[in-house]
């Protein structure tokens, strides 16, 4: 459904609510005014994209893309405050399956921006990582560096923490021609 028709649909029940309270219907007013409110906090906050985030929190990445895929134009279905977490949610989906073509995802919800900053630092990390997957150290060591200043409270220190140790590791082998791994 798109926004508009939510917003529209809301406003109506609420005033609906209104009235009836004009009128004397108190329990019934309160009620309907609730549910308008409730109308339009979907607005706001998507029924699928909370759906979505409940899945994949509880691991089933299977059902939090089947969710996602219920959302069929973003950019009208969702508020646009939520558009960068509609990519960021299908960037780890898609993680899981094909690292790498997932770096599309990330860099997308970052240039649409995202409220929270730990969400900003977790595109970040996962860019990362892809940067890692692909031997760029530089790419790699920037997006590190941006991840622990985004995340201000250190809820994924100790990620940032493992990938710098795994670069470190990456530092002290170097892949020679022939397969051999080389320590210094």
């Amino acid at each position: 459904m798109s926004n508009i028709v939510r917003l529209i649909i809301a406003c109506v029940v609420m005033g609906a609510g209104v009235t009836l309270c004009a009128f004397g219907f108190w329990g019934w007013g309160i009620l309907v005014f609730i549910l308008g409110g409730i109308t339009l906090l979907t607005f706001f906050f998507n029924e699928n994209m909370l759906l979505a985030q409940y899945y994949l929190r509880k691991e089933n990445s299977d059902k939090a893309e089947a969710v996602l895929v219920k959302i069929t134009d973003y950019e009208k279905q969702l508020y646009k405050g939520q558009h960068g977490y509609y990519n960021l949610l299908v960037g780890l989906i898609e993680s899981r399956k094909a690292p790498l073509k997932s770096e599309k995802y990330f860099k997308k919800a970052l240039q649409l921006g995202m409220g929270m900053s730990h969400n900003t630092a977790l595109a970040k990390l996962s860019l990362a990582g892809i940067s890692m997957a692909k031997r760029n150290k530089r790419e790699a060591e920037m997006y590190l560096k941006d991840a622990a200043k985004d995340d201000k409270n250190k809820l994924l220190a100790d990620q940032i923490k493992m990938m710098k140790g795994q670069m470190a590791q990456m530092d002290k082998q170097q892949v020679v021609r022939g397969g051999f791994r080389q320590k210094f």
